[in-house]
């Protein structure tokens, strides 16, 4: 058994669950981990999309009542048949933008500059969207209008263009943005998360099946499982963190990070 295979599965599963669903760039983590545990390769790349799903099953199971009676009693349900409506606009300029533009942004921007880079300029939106953040006009996610929908799965499609945005970033930031107020862009945020990645998961997984192997089964377990328990833990956290707090807190851990990680790049080597 390789054991250095499972202590680098299960530390990619805690960064996974740990960053997916705040906005500090899961995907630039990811890189950034990778290339650190030199953990890089076809067969690599397929376990990181795999973990992702473990991370998008958190929010399946945390709202699973809704999510139940949404299926049940869409028909009669207005409310539920909206949030249908707003998932599957908002999911549409990923699926226009995004497929098409996907290999290319993997060849090109999937670095760790490009990735710092993105990071701070991250940041730095966040502070624009918290410093001209009003009264919200929308106060759940049951009430958000289908045009609000479409803007925020525009605003999505950067996450995709660029490593280092963060999905959840640009998602909820979008939200607030267009008058969401912060438990409806966080949880919005969250549903918006299960189309979007189940789809690119699978057509990823598609892509690099046959580089895996049944000994891979368990590292790839493990690090599923560990992505989904830590995923579980930060979602509740977010969602108790949001009702009290703005992002800033984010925004300058993304700027200074991102800062740093330019400099070392650039300490390493010697330009980029």
């Amino acid at each position: 058994m390789n054991w250095l295979y499972l202590l680098q599965s299960a530390v990619l599963g805690i960064v996974e669950g740990a960053t997916e669903f705040i906005p500090v760039s899961s995907t630039g983590h990811l890189i950034l981990a990778q290339h650190l545990l030199k953990f890089i390769g076809q067969k690599e790349d397929a376990f990181i999309v795999f973990i992702q799903l473990g991370a998008i099953l958190a929010v399946v199971w945390l709202y699973r009542g809704k999510i139940w009676r949404l299926v049940r009693d869409w028909r009669s349900a207005p409310e539920g048949r909206r949030l249908l409506a707003n998932l599957v606009v908002g999911t549409l300029p990923a699926i226009v933008i995004g497929l098409p533009t996907h290999h290319w942004v993997e060849a090109h921007l999937f670095t760790p500059p490009a990735v710092a880079m993105a990071l701070v300029l991250g940041g730095v939106a966040i502070l624009l969207v918290e410093r001209y953040y009003k009264h919200p006009r929308v106060e759940t996610m049951d009430q958000i209008p289908v045009r609000m929908a479409l803007g925020v799965g525009a605003v999505q499609v950067l996450s995709i263009l660029f490593p280092g945005v963060s999905r959840s970033g640009a998602t909820i930031m979008g939200g607030l943005a267009l008058g969401m107020s912060r438990m409806a862009a966080t949880e919005f945020s969250f549903f918006l998360a299960i189309p979007a990645m189940f789809g690119a998961s699978l057509v990823e997984m598609a892509g690099v099946r046959h580089v895996v192997t049944r000994s891979d089964f368990l590292p790839f377990a493990v690090g599923f499982v560990v992505s989904f328990l830590v995923a579980l833990v930060v979602i509740r956290r977010l969602v108790a963190f949001v009702s009290r707090n703005s992002f800033v807190g984010f925004a300058w851990y993304r700027i200074v990070f991102g800062v740093v990680l330019l400099g070392l790049f650039r300490l390493v080597l010697g330009s980029f």
